[in-house]
């Protein structure tokens, strides 16, 4: 039930005698007033009424703000010259949380109207929870006793506590209200931040397509030509979000802490992941080797056939699939076989000390040149390597095909036409010569000892 106590003042009741006392009082309580009205305004909120040359800005840019009661906001209130509407709004939440904390259902608020100065306070247990000003009455286009008594009656219903099904219902209702006016109110924004992205869509897919055009007409390796046009791609779309979230009025020193405090976090986590991608970025723009190089990494020989972001793939001579993880490969020695088109091998063969060197230089060297498959430029070499204990070891040098097939069939067959060659023009090629010295053994001096006996005996017989 809403109250309305009002106070008369009966002078009649007063003596003579002590309405000097009471004009003594009155003056004072005037004069403090008038002397500190920011402080009252902060403990009671009664505050004067308002003076429409005296209003100013709010600091917040808030000229109204929620009274709310168990998490759900009841009206609004607005703000005053001498206060903001936002923090107008704390001070009746903190005192209205205070109630609440001391007693779950509280009683009826009280309307305590000051006609002379035109506001209305409301009360609980004698304590102010807020004042209705004429302000307030002329924003809402009601008188202040009408609209002190619909705050009131409306703060009373939500100290009701209702069921808990309302409860939900109501706060559902509230948050869908909240939501569909924050969306109606950010509609342009909302539209503005569509357009953007998709003019970015469209800009992306073109950057995209173009930079994909030039990289194959100045790369020459698709893996590179993926990794340009996902970078350029992916370059474009970051641009038109920042545009994006900027048009829909997004704090950007807000958003570069997060994504600051975030990246540290992603960071320690996805550390080896992370590292995966950026050593296949590195990979891919230096191009230490492409897809069909035959390169060495590691303990690992054989083809790549496919180079990826987070890691590498290489087929073995054997038909394994390896994958190694780009980060490995980033820090690991690489040797590439096929780099360059032709790669250098060698054959080695011994001939005896008896044959004549410059022959068999001019045999081998026929030889080679009846092998297509051998490079007659750079031209063969054929060299004395070493001079073995049996035999003059020449090495033969000759250039041919980097690819390990090619590599492998011509160095077998120089092997066997120099084989062949040398034994044509009979040209000796021994194996190794081993030469044993057999010492007399105390079993031999035996025998010789008793054929020398047999020897005496005869010669004395006869």
């Amino acid at each position: 039930m809403i109250k309305f106590p009002f106070k008369k003042s009966s002078y009649s009741s007063f003596s003579r005698r002590s309405r000097y006392s009471f004009t003594v009082v009155v003056a004072i309580a005037f004069s403090s007033l008038a002397i500190s009205p920011v402080a009252l305004t902060q403990e009671e909120e009664i505050l004067p009424p308002p003076d429409s040359s005296s209003a100013v800005v709010p600091s917040d840019g808030l000229y109204f703000a929620d009274v709310v009661v168990r998490g759900r906001p009841i009206f609004q209130i607005g703000s005053l010259p001498q206060i903001d509407a936002s923090e107008r709004a704390e001070i009746i939440n903190r005192r209205i949380a205070s109630v609440l904390a001391q007693n779950d259902n509280p009683e009826d608020v009280i309307i305590s109207p000051d006609n002379p100065r035109r506001i209305a306070t409301l009360r609980l247990k004698n304590r102010i929870l807020m004042t209705v000003t004429q302000q307030d009455a002329e924003d809402f286009g009601i008188s202040t006793e009408a609209l002190a008594e619909r705050w009131a009656k409306q703060l009373n219903t939500a100290f009701d506590k209702p069921p808990l099904a309302i409860d939900v219902t109501q706060r559902l209702y509230g948050t869908t209200r909240d939501l569909l006016r924050d969306i109606v109110g950010n509609l342009p924004s909302l539209v503005g931040a569509i357009i953007v992205v998709g003019i970015t869509w469209g800009v992306a897919k073109g950057v995209r397509y173009i930079a994909y055009t030039w990289a194959q007409q100045t790369e020459g390796d698709s893996s590179t030509e993926l990794l340009i046009g996902r970078l350029s791609y992916g370059g474009v779309w970051v641009v038109g979000w920042v545009v994006a979230l900027g048009v829909m009025g997004l704090n950007f020193g807000a958003l570069l802490g997060a994504l600051g405090l975030t990246s540290v976090a992603i960071g320690f986590s996805l550390k080896d992941v992370l590292s995966n991608y950026i050593s296949g970025v590195i990979l891919l723009a230096a191009r230490p080797f492409r897809i069909n190089d035959q390169v060495v990494i590691d303990d690992y020989e054989g083809t790549i056939t496919q180079i990826q972001l987070r890691a590498t793939t290489m087929k073995t001579y054997d038909g394994r699939l390896v994958y190694i993880p780009n980060q490995e490969v980033f820090q690991a020695s690489i040797i590439n076989n096929t780099a360059s088109p032709r790669r250098r091998s060698s054959v080695m063969v011994g001939i005896d000390y008896s044959e004549d060197i410059s022959e068999a230089k001019q045999t081998i060297d026929r030889v080679l040149k009846t092998i297509p498959e051998v490079e007659s430029e750079p031209a063969p070499d054929i060299l004395v390597k070493e001079l073995a204990a049996s035999t003059v070891n020449l090495e033969i040098r000759f250039w041919v095909d980097s690819r390990r097939s090619g590599f492998l069939a011509t160095t077998s067959q120089v092997a066997q036409a120099v084989k062949e060659a040398l034994e044509k023009a009979d040209i000796d090629m021994p194996t190794d010569i081993y030469t044993l010295i057999l010492r007399e053994f105390p079993s031999q001096q035996i025998q010789i000892k008793e054929a020398e006996a047999s020897n005496n005996s005869t010669h004395s017989s006869t």
